[in-house]
């Protein structure tokens, strides 16, 4: 049996697959001509080249054969002599290719079923593509789509134009779906993979919920209102910090709505998940205090190095502030992007008497002083025995029951107890290998080279290899929790800049770069120098 198509019929098949398929009528054209193609090589053998042309105004169909045009033919199937070409084309010259008109074929049911798969193949592929490309730009967007089939507990989800995907850990926790449901979801990403492309969908991400405030809010889609951050346990509770460029609007109010409107169209969408609004402010203190509501805080002690706030609550306030299962106080933390340690007063005043007890032992050994003069030192404030070593004498005295020479006396014994110290690390830094060169970076002093030594540091291109992290430390966060790691530097107080300063410092001794690569370009020294 033999298959063939009229003119008419190529473009009206062509004109329902393009529709139907959302994709370009030329696409369809050039996978006829393809399949065209790869039919009339059935006939004519598979080593022909063959071209097929139709027209997409008239349908009309051009079959011809490529020749190359050659000395001596080989294959006659794909080349023609010099002489013969030149007989069909008189600019025809070795290398050239002449075309060769061939009459239309008839599909056998072979050859017409090749020719379908080819087609099948093509438009889905164009299809794919055009997905992922109106789909790339719509990363971070809301969509609505009908939940199409559940495979172990993935949601396919049917946008109309595409095919989308909500892995189970990106449903809201309990929530069910079955065939035909309407399912709201936050497009998050979108890959290009070997089955093609794939639209990730997520409800638990936190621009989910952002995204749902925008809805609701004018104040927020205007721009009036700034969502600052959102931290979320999907489906139980969620903090969100909120700030607004406007005095007069209220940023809090303004997301609650009237009478909690705007807030409830959320928490229904997001099935019942409660949300606490809080006013966003670059103090972070106060930020800490708004993100630990509704437990009140007493006190709040901030370490900016470590990104590390400590809070203060009354007794009976502990358990509100932690949450159940420590919920309150992980949204809090992941919201402002601190770590949060929570203790009680009571918990307080024992490390402060443990740390009073600490201090006044250890300026009893460093200083050979009684324990009386030794907590007297301490509750003054004194933290370590370098503080008294190199603070302005007089402040010493004016402790009450010190006179002049006593403050000279305790300070002298601390300058000597430092310098044992300082030898003793010296010494020990001569053992490990360290380079004498090393002294010569700013900040440097023996006890960091000990420290540098047991990394196996010991020269000047060793240590300019480090980066910042490597000698303070760093902090990552995932799922919520933060995890810190040391550095080298870990027990000295090194600020991430200083840090900094003294690997610059060590680059520029080693050689690896000049002060000219470290100077501003020329003209942006000149504006810098520009008068106003």
């Amino acid at each position: 049996m033999a298959v063939s198509a009229n003119r008419l019929e190529l473009l009206q098949i062509a004109d329902a697959v393009a529709r139907e398929k959302s994709i370009d009528r030329m696409i369809v054209i050039a996978s006829m001509q393809d399949a065209i193609e790869k039919a009339a090589k059935t006939r004519y053998g598979a080593e022909t080249e063959i071209r097929a042309e139709i027209n997409p105004k008239t349908g009309e169909l051009r079959l011809w054969r490529l020749l190359e045009v050659v000395e001596t033919v080989e294959e006659p199937g794909k080349q023609i002599e010099l002489n013969a070409a030149i007989g069909r084309n008189a600019a025809a010259k070795l290398g050239d290719f002449v075309t060769e008109p061939l009459p239309p074929i008839e599909f056998g049911r072979i050859a017409a079923q090749s020719a379908k798969q080819v087609i099948v193949q093509k438009v889905r592929d164009a299809e794919r593509e055009r997905m992922y490309d109106e789909y790339i730009n719509r990363v971070g967007e809301i969509v609505n789509g009908t939940v199409k089939r559940v495979e172990y507990g993935n949601v396919i989800v049917d946008l109309g134009r595409g095919e989308a995907i909500i892995r189970r850990d990106e449903l809201i926790p309990r929530e069910m779906y079955r065939y035909g449901d309407r399912v709201r979801a936050y497009i998050y990403d979108v890959r290009r993979e070997q089955r093609g492309p794939q639209i990730f969908l997520s409800r638990t991400h936190p621009q989910f919920m952002a995204k749902l405030f925008m809805q609701e809010v004018p104040e927020i889609y205007d721009g009036i209102i700034t969502i600052r951050s959102i931290a979320r346990d999907p489906g139980s509770r969620a903090k969100i910090a909120v700030t607004s460029n406007d005095s007069s609007i209220d940023p809090v109010g303004a997301c609650v709505g009237m009478r909690g409107s705007r807030v409830q169209a959320v928490v229904g969408e997001l099935q019942g998940e409660k949300i606490d609004i809080i006013p966003w402010t670059d103090n972070i203190a106060d930020l800490v205090v708004s993100a630990l509501q509704p437990a009140d805080v007493a006190k709040v002690v901030l370490d900016e190095q470590a990104e590390k706030i400590e809070v203060v609550v009354p007794d009976e306030q502990l358990s509100l502030a932690i949450g159940r299962r420590g919920q309150n106080v992980r949204l809090a933390s992941q919201l402002i992007g601190w770590d949060i340690d929570i203790l009680t007063e009571a918990e307080e005043s024992e490390r402060r008497q443990k740390e009073f007890t600490e201090r006044s032992a250890l300026f009893m050994a460093a200083l050979d002083v009684d324990e009386m003069v030794a907590q007297l030192l301490a509750s003054e404030g004194f933290s370590s025995v370098e503080q008294l070593a190199y603070i302005d004498v007089s402040e010493i005295a004016s402790i009450q029951g010190f006179d002049e020479e006593t403050a000279g006396e305790l300070q002298t014994r601390a300058t000597d107890y430092l310098a044992a110290i300082e030898k003793a690390n010296d010494d020990e830094r001569k053992t490990l290998g360290v380079a004498d060169e090393l002294y010569e970076i700013p900040g440097l002093n023996a006890a960091m080279l000990v420290a540098l030594g047991k990394e196996d540091v010991k020269t000047i291109e060793d240590f300019a290899g480090f980066a910042a992290d490597d000698l303070v430390g760093w902090t990552e966060r995932k799922d919520g929790e933060v995890k810190r790691f040391d550095g080298t530097f870990k027990e000295f107080p090194v600020s991430r800049e200083e840090a900094e300063e003294m690997i610059l410092q060590a680059r520029l001794k080693a050689g690896w770069i000049t002060e000219a690569d470290l100077a501003p370009p020329a003209d942006l020294a000149a504006e810098e120098g520009a008068p106003a």
